[in-house]
């Protein structure tokens, strides 16, 4: 999806359920991580993760816009606009929003076996076999592998 067909997604779901129309510029930016998207309140500009829409498709990115939108019209009419205001928590449930982005990094983990339990352990960081042995029987451990999750 390009910047140019976000503009009009974004323009379209404005209209539809906000029935108001959006004026300002929405893009995705790259240097988003965590976050689904963002409100800037001095442009009123929205950018998105692009990760949302190639992870989970254009329905949870919909979601998001939604979302973002709250806090464009919320701010734009002078109403309370933030996570905490019980008027943004209405209208988020109103028009389907997404109170929460899906999660969007994912962690790699180092996958080690005891040669003498068997047993499979986990570890985010690497460890020196040589020094740490295993907490259940202190075999010697061996490394398998390295996973996401």
């Amino acid at each position: 999806m390009t910047n140019q067909e976000l503009q009009a997604l974004v323009e379209k779901i404005s209209r539809e359920s906000f029935h108001q129309p959006f004026c300002h510029q929405a893009s995705f930016n790259s240097r988003l991580k965590t976050t689904g998207g963002r409100y800037h309140l001095s442009s009123h500009d929205l950018d998105f993760n692009q990760l949302v829409y190639e992870k989970y498709g254009e329905p949870e990115l919909i979601r998001v816009i939604k979302h973002e939108l709250c806090h464009y019209h919320l701010h734009i009419t002078g109403r309370g606009y933030q996570h905490k205001d019980r008027e943004f928590k209405q209208l988020l449930k109103l028009v389907g929003g997404s109170r929460f982005t899906p999660p969007l990094s994912t962690s790699l983990y180092q996958v080690y076996r005891c040669q003498t339990c068997q047993q499979e352990i986990k570890r985010r960081r690497k460890i020196n076999t040589a020094r740490y042995v295993c907490g259940s029987c202190q075999g010697r451990l061996k490394f398998l592998k390295t996973i996401e999750m």
